[in-house]
């Protein structure tokens, strides 16, 4: 974990710089009124009328004029290029919980390490918000009560194993592997209780029930953080 530039005892909304609309700015806003932008997302917060704690990243998709609107040390330029905005934000964000808007739709390939990041950063609670889904890191023991036939995708990002209970197709003793068995496309069939091997395990549900998630995540256990 990086030194932090934005420390809060709430949960902050992160936005990025996929196309994020009032609706889903709202929502998450709902979730944790407190923002920080990831470089670009900054002119989606103007746009709306609101002005984040900090923007972080390396600023290449940020112009000078919205640059200049970010008032006095709130503005971080971090030049590397080894890491995305988004983890560039997520290692100098201590909060309780991240809401992630604009990390899902747009580009593919931003996606794809958007999630990677989340893995590699399973300490750090955080939930992605799309204008369809949700995503998050399967936290070491959590129960959600959730509709029966309710969307349930699990999508690991490296071998993983993970028990369950509350799913039309059970998950104990099953390999999973990016390159092999995956499970996506379950469905809910009672109260959903999932204990993953280690934190490599993605969930993905639909979106409206993002409020049931936060909630579930901060209560949750931790990842230990990587040494």
């Amino acid at each position: 974990m990086k030194r932090p530039i934005v420390s809060e005892n709430e949960p902050i909304t992160l936005v990025g710089g996929a196309p994020v609309d009032a609706g889903l700015l709202a929502e998450g806003l709902s979730l944790a009124p407190k923002t920080v932008a990831a470089d670009g997302g900054a002119k989606t917060l103007f746009d709306h009328g609101h002005r984040p704690l900090a923007v972080i990243g390396d600023l290449d998709s940020l112009a000078p004029d919205l640059q200049a609107q970010v008032p006095t040390g709130r503005l971080h330029r971090i030049a590397e290029q080894d890491s995305t905005d988004f983890e560039k934000c997520l290692s100098r964000i201590e909060a309780p919980l991240v809401v992630g808007l604009g990390f899902l739709g747009g580009r593919i390939d931003h996606q794809m390490a958007v999630q990677s990041v989340l893995v590699r950063y399973a300490h750090q609670r955080c939930l992605l918000i799309g204008m369809q889904d949700l995503i998050c890191v399967v936290p070491p023991q959590f129960a959600l009560d959730l509709p029966v036939g309710t969307r349930v995708s699990l999508f690991p990002m490296a071998a993983t194993k993970i028990a369950s209970q509350g799913l039309h197709w059970p998950t104990d003793g099953v390999e999973f592997c990016p390159n092999g068995q995956i499970g996506t496309s379950n469905r809910c069939s009672g109260k959903l209780v999932l204990a993953p091997q280690n934190p490599s395990m993605l969930l993905i549900l639909p979106r409206k029930f993002a409020q049931l998630v936060a909630t579930a995540l901060q209560r949750a256990p931790k990842w230990s953080v990587p040494r």
